[in-house]
């Protein structure tokens, strides 16, 4: 059995570090091509502008008119072809490699294009001749040009060929791991065994989620049918995936089944696309993910982890339309359907359709009531849309639900609940389920934050309270959220000469915040410094309106001071004594 098992992306320490061998963002900010004619100037400037907003789109429409002009422009031309591959355009992308190559045949943005299109018409010959061609990254090249030797039919060239990757630094496992679905490809499911079990590597410590799959299939291959079901129990534990039950049914039946995770060298290369696609996201190289998780896609639609990548990271570029797209291509049975409707609803959010949003996310509850991730979800969007009520039955559901799947639930789990409480007067079960968080987690800064503020505001457990909110500004020092609750406790203690250095901390970190900016007028008020009070609260007015700030009060403090305001209220005076 592996001894790490689970790791979120398989090799992703071969590639950390090492620059891919792309070209720049499309339409970068470079002088204007010599050749482009002067009444096109704006069309060039609208895609530099589409680009710094990721509108592919947008940036391949401009770039054709440019090209129409200036045909003869290799930066333009390698632009077209990366904006076009990032939107998933292939036949732009594929049409304008071509171009590119005949202009430039050590393009690499046109050679990383080709190279997927042989792969993904199976047309090793022409694959061959692209992994033997630019290097468009040593990783890439190298195990391409060992699958599509594969795909000829030279089993040996193609594991001298494996053998030669992993002679590269740090880049070992990953080769092994490739030379493992080489023999698993061809029925040597013993061999390929032997390689994800060397004791003397850290192949079976790497696999992803696909790569414990194809351990599992190569088990049952084997007939280790307890063992495979020892691995499916111990990574997918409650897994609804329908890939992962139908091998446990047949394992429990001691039957094979047949080796289906990859079925043809070219959909072993789309796994090496999606690894690359996954390193580039994690060290945060997002454009590059993008080209990758297409290629991975185009090469085998199937590849539902590769489209569920393509879909966040347009999401996260905010690019809505592209990102509902690719979540759309998810099909209905997939092990990611769920993960691809939550996405999808979180686009609808954040592009203004609540309701679809919602009714998205209650369906999906609704369907999967075992599912405890759903409910949690749809709690944390009915508690940012002021539903706290129904967000505190959701969680309350989802807690259930990890009970029942025998999950721990984490703390943000029940701080999230106890804030849907607190939202609805439900104090008792929001300080407890606070309490329950700090149980898990003790020095947690946001639940100690708070818990503290709260029992500061209601004037309980004051002994308690202070020290709390201490503790979670040592925890997280440069919060000006956390620091202001530091100072407003100390405040609303009457300890007014205390509570300014950090309430002017506080406004240091979040110089912009109208509910900060409030507070400190207050405690200069309280301390006699009355014109910068006024300044302050003049300053918290200054943002625009603030659903956590009330603006009259506001107001009315600025025409007749803090004082009057709280004698107003029935609140006791700033100073009893004076």
């Amino acid at each position: 059995m592996p001894r790490a098992l689970n790791r979120r992306l398989s090799p992703l320490a071969l590639l950390l570090g090492v620059a891919l061998a792309l070209p720049p963002a499309p339409a970068s900010a470079q002088a204007l091509a010599p050749g482009i004619a002067p009444g096109l100037a704006g069309a060039y400037l609208s895609a530099r502008q589409a680009r710094d907003h990721n509108d592919f789109q947008a940036v391949t429409e401009y770039l054709r008119r440019l090209l129409a002009a200036a045909p003869g422009d290799l930066g333009l031309r390698e632009d077209m072809i990366v904006s076009a591959f990032s939107a998933g355009d292939v036949n732009e992308a594929v049409a304008n490699a071509n171009e590119m190559v005949a202009l430039d045949p050590q393009s690499r943005a046109a050679a990383l294009v080709l190279m997927a299109q042989a792969f993904q018409q199976q047309d090793y010959a022409a694959a061959l001749q692209s992994a033997d061609g630019v290097n468009v990254h040593v990783l890439t090249n190298g195990v391409a040009r060992a699958f599509a030797l594969l795909g000829q039919g030279s089993m040996a060239d193609a594991l001298a060929a494996l053998d030669q990757v992993g002679q590269d630094e740090g880049m070992r496992d990953f080769a092994l791991y490739c030379r493992a679905l080489a023999l698993a490809l061809v029925g040597d499911a013993e061999g390929a065994l032997a390689l994800i079990e060397d004791p003397n590597s850290a192949v079976a410590d790497s696999l992803n989620r696909r790569g414990f799959i194809v351990y599992a299939q190569l088990l049952g291959q084997a007939e280790r049918f307890d063992q495979a079901l020892a691995l499916l129990a111990q990574i997918f534990p409650g897994s609804t995936d329908p890939v992962v039950l139908r091998m446990i049914d047949a394992y429990s039946r001691q039957q094979a089944l047949p080796f289906d995770v990859i079925t043809s060298p070219a959909d072993a290369m789309a796994e090496v696309f999606a690894v690359m696609a996954n390193a580039m996201r994690a060290a945060q190289n997002t454009h590059d993910a993008l080209v990758y998780g297409q290629a991975a896609a185009w090469v085998n639609p199937r590849l539902s982890d590769a489209v569920l990548l393509i879909a966040q990271v347009f999401q996260q570029l905010e690019q809505p339309d592209l990102a509902l797209e690719a979540y759309a291509r998810i099909p209905q049975d997939d092990v990611f359907t769920m993960a691809a409707q939550i996405g999808r609803a979180a686009v609808l959010e954040d592009t203004g359709a609540v309701d679809e949003a919602q009714s998205t996310l209650t369906t999906l509850a609704a369907d999967n009531p075992q599912s405890f991730a759903a409910l949690l979800v749809l709690g944390d969007f009915l508690r940012r849309n002021g539903q706290n009520a129904a967000a505190v039955d959701a969680y309350s559901d989802g807690i259930a639900a990890m009970t029942a799947a025998g999950v721990e639930p984490g703390w943000t789990t029940f701080f999230s609940r106890a804030v849907a409480f607190e939202r609805t007067g439900q104090w008792p079960q929001a300080e407890a389920d606070f309490r329950a968080a700090l149980a898990i987690d003790p020095d947690q800064p946001t639940v100690l934050n708070y818990l503290g503020y709260s029992l500061v505001e209601r004037g309980e457990n004051l002994d308690e309270a202070l020290p709390m909110i201490e503790r979670a500004v040592a925890g997280d020092p440069d919060s000006g959220a956390i620091v202001d609750s530091l100072a407003w406790a100390l405040f609303r203690l009457g300890r007014y000469d205390e509570a300014v250095a950090p309430m002017e901390r506080a406004l240091q970190l979040l110089p912009a915040d109208a509910i900060l900016n409030d507070h400190l007028g207050d405690v200069y008020w309280a301390v006699g410094r009355q014109r910068e009070a006024r300044f302050h609260w003049h300053r918290a007015l200054s943002f625009g309106e603030n659903p956590d700030l009330d603006a009259d009060r506001v107001r009315r403090k600025l025409q007749d001071g803090l004082d009057a305001v709280r004698a107003a209220e029935g609140l006791a005076p700033l100073h009893p004594d004076q």
